[in-house]
């Protein structure tokens, strides 16, 4: 048993991202070891997480990873923890399309989890009751455990609200008031990366010390699930280098402990500073290239990683590496245009307005250096930028549930390089083709 709370909201919107990063402040503050962790796709949250707690924040998608690979994750990031802190997804309930599969409420019965309820009871008193009582009977298997009042007026108001939810016999665990929101930068894609600094720590903590029954809430807890070591490998390890800087931050944990597992020594590198490592293969997470485009041009990087790809190297690039892998990126108002790595036979045009967001599934219907023709992948899209391929370009996927690059199709191959708009996660996109790819290369 561990200290656990899953904190959810009844909508998108209502709070649950500053209550979270408040308790985790809270709770860092106490001395306390916090294993924080997300619910869904996303990255910006988690590097927000992270920079908090000052340890890895884990995604925990039963779309992506299963009930299963939920429970391991879980189970591995709490090693060495105090407690663990999960932040929902939109609505408690809300999940792909009508179901509950990846939603927050699936994520708290593949654990045990209980659910601290975020409801933003501006303008309302009695009503809000009804909107706990409504959230409490809906799925008799979730357990909401607390309730957390978000955006309270006056001590009045607050009155109101605990005698209209007295009934419910759901506590009422944190009543945060509204002058004391604390609002947080955003861009296109969401917040702004956890790693740019821009928390008041201490003001975080105090809204949850002072608002909020910690001890409580650290009453709250859930069993670890029990999870059988996989085998490491043994024999002659190989190096993959791996983008990570400000334009390349989107990457899941587990892939990089998947990759190590399977043999590969991870080098970290800055396209944008660093020269190329001597690896075996590359991989090129999403991020923000677009945000600096002018820099990855002017690096001698790029160059470098055409001449390793024409050379035959391994190369993998999720929808930010996808876009520095080709020709250019073009800016929204069409005024400029920045050169890439060219190793793609595409070019990039940012839109300033979403073009896809959700998630995929497809079958792989290619050869490609990274997943077998053959295997059936999922993962998310998300990105606000369209491609121009050429007339030959080869895809590699096709997408039954998605939008891809072009229609349905997304995997854009050349050499023995792969780069799509698909984020995956190792729990439904294996990784074995592409470590014994750069191992084959490394033999050269």
């Amino acid at each position: 048993m561990i200290p656990c709370v899953l904190v959810a909201g009844t909508h998108s919107g209502v709070g649950k991202t500053t209550v979270v990063l408040g308790l985790l402040a809270a709770l860092k503050r106490r001395g306390l070891e916090v294993a924080p962790f997300k619910v869904g796709p996303d990255f910006i949250d988690p590097s927000h997480h992270t920079a908090i707690c000052e340890r890895a924040s884990r995604n925990l998608d039963t779309f992506m990873m299963g009930e299963e690979g939920v429970r391991r994750s879980f189970a591995k990031g709490v090693e060495g923890a105090d407690v663990a802190v999960i932040e929902g997804v939109m609505g408690l309930y809300d999940g792909l399309d009508a179901t509950d599969i990846a939603s927050s409420a699936a994520v708290a019965k593949a654990l045990g989890a209980p659910v601290l309820l975020v409801i933003n009871v501006h303008g309302t008193s009695r009503s809000a009751a009804a909107v706990a009582l409504g959230y409490s009977k809906f799925d008799p298997e979730v357990e909401i455990a607390g309730l957390i009042l978000n955006r309270v007026g006056s001590k009045r108001h607050l009155d109101l609200l605990e005698e209209a939810m007295k009934p419910l016999k759901i506590p009422i665990l944190a009543a945060l008031p509204r002058k004391s929101e604390i609002s947080l930068p955003s861009r296109h894609l969401g917040l702004t990366m956890g790693f740019e600094g821009h928390h008041d720590l201490h003001a975080l903590a105090d809204l949850i010390e002072e608002n909020a029954d910690l001890d409580r809430i650290l009453e709250l807890g859930c069993e670890v699930p029990s999870s059988e070591p996989r085998p490491e490998f043994e024999g002659e390890r190989i190096k993959i280098g791996v983008a990570y800087d400000e334009a390349f931050c989107f990457y899941y944990i587990e892939n990089f402990e998947e990759l190590r597992r399977l043999g590969a020594e991870i080098e970290f590198f800055s396209p944008i500073r660093d020269p190329l490592p001597v690896v075996d293969g590359l991989y090129l997470g999403g991020g923000y290239p677009e945000l600096y485009a002018e820099a990855l041009e002017s690096s001698p990087t790029r160059q470098k990683i055409k001449e390793a790809a024409e050379d035959g190297m391994p190369i993998y690039g999720e929808c930010g590496g996808l876009m520095y892998l080709c020709d250019s990126v073009v800016s929204k108002d069409g005024n400029s245009e920045n050169r890439m790595a060219g190793v793609l036979p595409a070019s990039t045009t940012m839109t300033g307005r979403l073009q896809a967001l959700g998630y995929v599934e497809g079958d792989v219907v290619g050869e490609t250096p990274v997943v077998e023709r053959g295997t059936v992948i999922r993962g998310h899209e998300f990105h606000y930028s369209k491609m121009d391929c050429a007339r030959d370009a080869r895809f590699a996927y096709r997408f039954r549930r998605g939008k891809g690059i072009v229609e349905d199709r997304d995997g854009l191959v050349e050499h023995e390089t792969l780069g799509s708009y698909l984020h995956t996660h190792v729990c439904s996109f294996p990784m074995e083709r592409f470590v014994e790819s750069c191992r084959r290369y490394g033999r050269r």
